[in-house]
């Protein structure tokens, strides 16, 4: 704190002191008198600052106070419009009323849509369309890495992919001139690790089309009614966003063969597919949504989603053969630092039966080898050994399955 004026000592006498020691003086006094008033202003400056603070704290709470005084409102669903007004079901007790709306708001309703309702039934507001928010965030916002120059050994399974879902986002017109409706869905089918998802992944990266992915365990739900709803929903959301492309791994979580089962788990899965099957090929216009789906087990499919109109391409993504093999590591070394006497062909001899998963394992160990021997440079010994490895793991994981079997 700066000295006040009074703590400040006259330097001279008042009546011995000259004209010049009473100005110094009085100068001294103004110094003094001007810090303080600094002093002063920013003190006020800060208090300011705090009142304004706690004047936004007050207006939110009162307006907060003011939300929770007021009275809740209710969904209800428009069943008609008439004359006299406007009929609304509410939700959960099915009570119907008829309220009368301004012109205004009646311009804006037509059946079936959700308002909000006062204590005295009176329209408040027209809600957006229920969409379950899962379904909203399986849409990708942005596209993966994966094009289909890395993917090999698929080139036939790539052509028929393109065929079904970018020819007819790009060029609808081809197939009115030629008189026919394009493939509405294809169904991906082999071992695991084939190159199923990456083909699904390079059709979202190739096209411009709303990509939206799931896993058909995503369907499975414990309450009943849930799994059917999120079907919907996710259709919904690609009529919304056309073109769009569905694309549902895993399938057979939810569309396996119908059985007698009476327990109310199987029953619900079955109330789940039977809502898929209607909305890929039922009354409602699908519109421009294309649909990929994925399975490692074919066998277990009901027929009635196998059928056309609904899989109209049925794929198979088999292993690769010695020529597919040999591209992939191509594929998955072209960053890698490898030696000279590294043979793709060799490679693709050698690795007999393994996967695309498998061949990307392989690359990945044997640069682990040449980094654990403190090497920059990856030989062809160490893809021998990462295949050796690889293969022993197969054998003890089949091994320890039959134990617990």
């Amino acid at each position: 704190m700066t000295d006040t004026v009074d703590d400040v000592e006259l330097p001279y006498d008042e009546e011995a002191a000259s004209q010049q020691e009473k100005i110094q003086a009085l100068r001294e006094r103004l110094d003094i008198l001007e810090s303080q008033n600094e002093e002063m202003r920013d003190k006020l400056l800060d208090a300011n600052a705090e009142n304004n603070k706690y004047q936004q704290k007050l207006e939110r709470l009162t307006h907060e106070n003011k939300k929770l005084k007021q009275s809740p409102l209710f969904v209800a669903t428009v069943q008609e419009l008439t004359d006299d007004g406007v009929v609304i079901k509410q939700h959960g007790n099915n009570q119907e009323a008829l309220t009368e709306v301004t012109d205004e708001m009646r311009e804006d309703l037509e059946p079936d849509a959700r308002v909000a309702v006062n204590n005295s039934l009176s329209v408040v507001k027209r809600l957006d369309n229920e969409t379950d928010v899962r379904a909203r965030v399986m849409q990708v916002d942005h596209s993966p890495d994966v094009t289909y120059q890395d993917i090999g050994g698929l080139e036939e399974q790539m052509q028929e992919v393109r065929e079904t879902v970018e020819m007819p986002l790009d060029s609808p017109e081809m197939f009115e001139k030629v008189g026919i409706q394009p493939p509405s869905g294809v169904l991906l089918y082999g071992p695991p690790g084939t190159g199923k998802t990456m083909l699904a992944k390079a059709v979202a990266n190739e096209t411009d089309a709303t990509f939206i992915k799931m896993a058909g365990s995503e369907l499975v739900h414990k309450f009943i009614g849930e799994g059917a709803k999120l079907v919907r929903d996710l259709f919904e959301v690609a009529r919304e966003n056309e073109p769009a492309v569905l694309f549902i791994d895993e399938i057979d979580a939810i569309a396996s063969k119908r059985t007698d089962s009476k327990t109310s788990g199987d029953a619900e899965v079955q109330r789940t597919m039977m809502q898929l099957l209607s909305e890929m090929d039922g009354f409602d216009e699908r519109g421009d949504v294309r649909i990929i789906a994925a399975t490692n087990r074919f066998d277990m499919l009901d027929e009635a989603i196998l059928r056309p109109g609904r899989f109209d391409r049925l794929i198979e993504v088999p292993k690769p053969g010695h020529e597919g093999r040999a591209i992939i590591f191509k594929i998955h070394t072209r960053d890698m630092n490898v030696a000279d006497d590294v043979d793709f062909e060799q490679l693709a001899e050698l690795t007999d039966d393994a996967s695309g998963a498998d061949i990307k394992a392989i690359c990945t160990e044997a640069g682990m080898f040449a980094i654990r021997d403190d090497r920059t440079e990856i030989a062809m010994a160490d893809f021998v050994e990462a295949w050796e490895k690889i293969q022993a793991e197969t054998v003890d994981e089949g091994t320890a399955s039959r134990a617990f079997a």
